[in-house]
């Protein structure tokens, strides 16, 4: 039998992808003001890079409003945004597409000028970030990150709600499945890393305990949706937003099986040589494969992503060490990515000034390859 290729067809849950070339939540920060709610715009810009049968996963979007860390992100926790998601969810659906949300919370990856009446940010500890990161107020000054409360034990429950919550407003806007943000330093992370949780209860202390909270939410979403349409991010070897665990293999094996035994759509990794880039452009070398190192523990659908190219994720999907792979900045600057990669037609440069915040340019006015073809 031939081994798979990007264009083969895949099965994700009850899903039958029609290629492998996924689009990767992507941070834009072009949400109605002062709603936050998806909006005509955004409906464009993820129709434009709709295909039939093609995997997107919309940008990471707070469960509640303690979950906010940046200005101009869309949430999911009111109506006024449930019914923005299901204008951009019709028009990915026009196009043949199918659409998944990632439900968010940035956890001490914020700042007092977001919070509900100027509160601390909340976390599993009060312990900040590093001074050698930086945050952003809702102002847009840069300052120290703020040392953030911790979470008391009689609040996770409250705050694995607001996912459960999140959930059932992502399947109110008619999304096909949802992802939960377990990645690049925000809460379901700090939870997990020994440097950002010293709690002492269930929730603290050994591995089990770590991954407790992961679990406890990812549990809460399945009964919302089944776990056949539940993703989940990772990023093992992620240093973003101070993360960084001393030796990731234990609790990442432990993290890893322990998601395997609930059956889930997918597991989506963070490769380690992309760490970082939502802020510049890295390719870190000689750094661990995480698809490769916890492939052997992942019994389901793995999707990787970071620092792809059309070769290098043909290689990764033939040899085994992953089903999919996400593209994230190419998906920006090339809306018919998948069709480019098909056909290996020259990919459009993106432009980083435009990632966050601002109007069309960057975001709906890039061409697609015709466009070019007949310039």
């Amino acid at each position: 039998m031939n081994p798979p290729s990007l264009f083969s067809p895949l099965q994700i849950g009850p899903y039958q992808l029609k290629h492998r070339v996924v689009m990767a939540p992507l941070t834009r920060m072009r949400a109605a003001r002062p709603s936050l709610a998806p909006r005509p715009l955004n409906a464009e810009y993820y129709a434009q890079r709709a295909t039939p049968g093609g995997l997107l996963i919309a940008e990471a979007s707070p469960v509640v409003a303690t979950g906010f860390g940046n200005p101009g992100v869309p949430g999911v926790y009111t109506d006024a945004q449930v019914a923005g998601w299901r204008e951009v969810v019709d028009a990915v659906h026009a196009r043949g597409g199918l659409i998944f949300l990632q439900l968010w919370h940035v956890g001490r990856v914020s700042h007092s000028s977001f919070q509900p009446g100027g509160a601390l940010p909340v976390a599993p500890s009060a312990v900040a970030i590093a001074p050698e990161f930086k945050a952003m107020t809702a102002d847009g000054k840069v300052v120290d990150y703020e040392t953030p409360r911790a979470l008391e034990t009689s609040e996770i429950p409250v705050m694995i709600e607001s996912y459960r919550q999140g959930a059932k407003n992502a399947l109110a806007a008619g999304f096909d499945g949802v992802e939960i943000h377990g990645a690049n330093g925000y809460l379901i992370e700090q939870f997990l890393q020994s440097k950002s949780n010293i709690r002492t209860d269930q929730y603290g202390g050994s591995i089990e305990n770590r991954v407790r909270f992961l679990i406890e939410v990812t549990e809460a979403v399945i009964g919302v949706w089944g776990a056949n349409r539940v993703g989940v991010r990772l990023s093992p070897y992620g240093i973003a937003n101070g993360s960084g665990e001393a030796d990731p293999m234990p609790l990442y094996s432990h993290a890893i099986t322990s998601l395997d035994k609930l059956g889930l759509a997918y597991l989506h990794f963070i490769e380690p040589r992309a760490s970082g880039t939502g802020r510049a452009d890295v390719d870190w070398k000689n750094v661990p494969s995480a698809m490769m190192l916890y492939r052997p523990l992942w019994s389901g659908v793995l999707i990787s992503a970071g620092n792809f190219n059309g070769a290098s994720a043909q290689s990764a999907v033939a040899e085994g060490h992953a089903d999919a792979i996400a593209f994230g900045r190419f998906f920006i600057s090339n809306p018919d990515l998948p069709r480019r990669l098909q056909r290996g037609y020259p990919l459009t440069p993106y432009n980083r000034a435009t990632f966050y915040g601002g109007e069309e340019r960057g975001y709906t006015d890039y061409p697609v390859h015709d466009e070019l073809a007949r310039a």
